[in-house]
């Protein structure tokens, strides 16, 4: 199979972010990042190609004026988010927009009007702009990550939940107040992934963010979800969350869940560290580049030697995506930053590994 290749545009920041298949064809494929060319094929940013060939498939559109972060196919929509103002012609919806998976044309299925960006004290410049998202395994929820203040007419930040299921999308009551509490003046967004329960009654939440942005260094025990693993009840009204696992200031940023463990991974050195930062502190535990954690408590477990029991990877620059296969184990994708290329004891799986249940 062989997918083509991408060229480097104006800015050098060449990459694909985003794979995402339609209604079980796997003939083709959609892909989304910062890219001008397929194959030859002049693009911007979006694209569908032949899984067999790599070729663009022309009748489907492919022009972003921005870059597309995140591809989720529902139904015959194909939910497409980024930094994109105008996307195939069209300016109806920024930054999120739903398009027709025949023609790449905005299909007016969702219309969020997603805006606004994190100001605080001395906030680091950013921009309006989605992450990341997650649809559910019934199907008609999709949680989204971004930088934004306002969706669907609602205040939201960080992270909002999306109901899919009918004939138009619209955001739900999900949210909670400490969505709205900044982390670290260098990092406003830090929810950058989140994962379903497979029973979609718990929303576990990936973070960067290293402290709040008013709390002295060397404050503890750390508070918010800055560094930290969190999980929260999917109920569709404001909710605070059930636990947090603080790593001690290191980033997480994917995470995915069982019927066992949520995993979180990034480059993390430790778990269950909130009076640690950069150090072990008392009560914490070694996890290095991986954590599986009860869904009852957030706790580590713990295997013999006193370290995270449910696997272990080099850390490198962080884990930037992880999928459970169903009844088998963890797919889970890095870097290879600094020569990290060891994922559960077996070395030489730098960029992505399985690792099986048993």
């Amino acid at each position: 199979m062989w997918w083509g290749s991408t060229r480097v545009n104006n800015d050098g920041a060449d990459a694909i972010n985003s794979i995402a298949f339609a209604g079980g064809n796997c003939a083709d494929a959609y892909i989304g990042g910062h890219f001008t060319s397929v194959n030859g094929t002049s693009v911007q940013n979006i694209a569908e190609i032949s899984t067999t060939t790599g070729n663009v498939v022309s009748t489907f559109g492919h022009n972003s004026n921005g870059g597309v972060n995140t591809l989720l196919a529902v139904g015959s929509h194909l939910l497409t988010g980024g930094a994109f103002t105008s996307v195939n012609n069209s300016s109806a919806d920024p930054y999120f927009a739903s398009l027709n998976t025949t023609t790449g044309k905005d299909d007016g299925f969702l219309h969020l009007g997603v805006s606004g960006h994190y100001v605080f004290h001395n906030v680091t410049a950013n921009t309006t702009h989605v992450y990341n998202q997650q649809l559910s395994h019934g199907g008609s929820l999709d949680l989204v990550e971004g930088d934004f203040t306002s969706v669907g007419g609602l205040p939201r930040q960080q992270i909002f939940m999306l109901n899919v299921g009918g004939s138009a999308a619209a955001v739900t009551g999900w949210t909670s107040p400490e969505f709205s509490q900044p982390c670290s003046d260098s990092e406003p967004f830090y929810v950058r992934a989140a994962a379903w329960s497979p029973d979609d009654a718990t929303v576990y939440v990936a973070d960067t963010g290293y402290k709040p942005f008013n709390e002295p260094a060397g404050t503890f025990p750390r508070s918010g979800l800055c560094d930290a693993a969190a999980a929260f009840p999917a109920s569709q009204t404001s909710v605070s969350h059930k636990w947090i696992n603080y790593t001690g200031c290191d980033s997480l940023y994917s995470a995915a869940a069982d019927n066992n463990a949520a995993y979180f991974a990034g480059h993390e050195r430790y778990s269950m560290n909130p009076v640690g930062c950069n150090f072990l502190g008392n009560g914490g535990y070694n996890a290095p580049g991986m954590e599986g954690l009860d869904p009852a408590n957030g706790a580590l477990y713990i295997n013999s030697a006193g370290t995270a029991g449910y696997y272990s990877r080099a850390r490198g620059l962080g884990a930037a995506d992880m999928m459970v296969a169903a009844a088998a184990g963890l797919w889970i994708a890095s870097d290879n930053f600094d020569g990290s290329n060891t994922c559960g004891g077996v070395s030489g799986l730098a960029g992505i590994c399985f690792l099986p249940y048993s």
